[in-house]
């Protein structure tokens, strides 16, 4: 063992031809909804059904189910999940309700559930005992929620919160765990990005390797999902219903006002035969000009439509 000290030692250094190849398809934890080992957000604002979600998540990795009834789990194995603002004989009310639909025993199932008063993500003595819970139990996927109660660092700050983040990061490596934190979106944010709506630092966003973010609807609730390496699927409408409580899929709603921005433009589009100016888009949409000009630059950028010397097309 060398004398020398750490701080004048070199960082580990290898060849680019050393390195270990990642498979070219993209590896998931659950098919198409979470990466392999990826850190990210489940947003939403307050009651949103983010913790549902993310027992979802915890239960169907755990028994290697359907998620969602839909999507496959592609490498079950043990969760652990922390909620910091739920008593816990209400964690088990909920996991059990989840199993009873999927007609699983929860004594049946690898899901353990860190009982710890409180957990500091700023902290170095909290992360230091999180690290070595997950090396000691080894989970597939660690859910945190919510991420405003496991800290006492400004949100605002990109300093402090890329410190907390990078912490998980760490951890993520480490140990190959797949780590969903849920997090508030601020109220009546309007964005044509959806990791623009979260509270706090722009950290969050690009932190995240994949991200599921709940909108409230009248009647449901809308999922969309996005991932750093992998296109997104078509966002979809959870409702919380039934007897067990248990998420389930419905059918979009018919009115128009609940498209997004973007999808509102593009459907605008597909109708005119002729590019369709900004102004008559505005007025034909209803928006203000500040918002349709975000959405079109997002859509421009995306390469979904273009601008021409008459106006927008797709």
């Amino acid at each position: 063992m060398t004398n020398t000290p750490l701080r004048h030692q070199p960082l580990p250094v290898v060849r680019a031809a050393q390195l270990d190849a990642e498979p070219s398809k993209q590896r998931w934890l659950i098919d198409t909804l979470w990466a392999h080992a990826g850190v990210g957000i489940i947003g939403g604002t307050p009651k949103s059904l983010k913790t549902w979600l993310g027992l979802e998540m915890a239960v169907s990795v755990a028994s290697g189910t359907l998620c969602l009834q839909q999507f496959t789990v592609q490498e079950p194995g043990l969760s652990l999940i922390y909620l910091a603002e739920d008593r816990l004989c209400r964690v088990r009310e909920r996991l059990e309700a989840l199993c009873s639909h999927r007609r699983l025993r929860i004594d049946a199932l690898d899901i353990h559930v860190i009982t710890a008063p409180s957990l500091r993500l700023d902290t170095e003595i909290d992360i230091a005992r999180l690290d070595t819970t997950i090396k000691t139990y080894r989970p597939r996927l660690l859910l945190l929620d919510p991420f405003v109660r496991l800290h006492r660092s400004d949100e605002n700050s990109a300093q402090e919160v890329a410190a907390i983040l990078a912490s998980l990061r760490e951890i993520q490596r480490r140990h190959d765990v797949a780590i969903a934190v849920a997090h508030h979106t601020r109220k009546n944010h309007h964005s044509s990005q959806h990791g623009q709506s979260l509270r706090g630092s722009g950290d969050f966003h690009a932190w995240a390797d994949s991200a599921l973010y709940l909108t409230h609807d009248k009647n449901s609730f809308r999922l969309t999902m996005e991932h750093r390496s992998a296109s997104a699927p078509e966002p979809r409408f959870l409702r919380l219903s039934g007897i067990p409580p248990h998420l389930t899929f419905v059918d979009p709603p018919d009115d128009h006002a609940q498209l997004s921005i973007e999808e509102r433009i593009l459907k605008t589009l597909q109708r005119s035969t002729t590019p369709i100016r900004r102004n008559q888009l505005r007025s034909l949409l209803a928006i203000n000009n500040a918002r349709l000009g975000g959405a079109l630059h997002t859509l421009e950028q995306q390469g979904r439509i273009h601008r021409t010397r008459h106006g927008w097309a797709r």
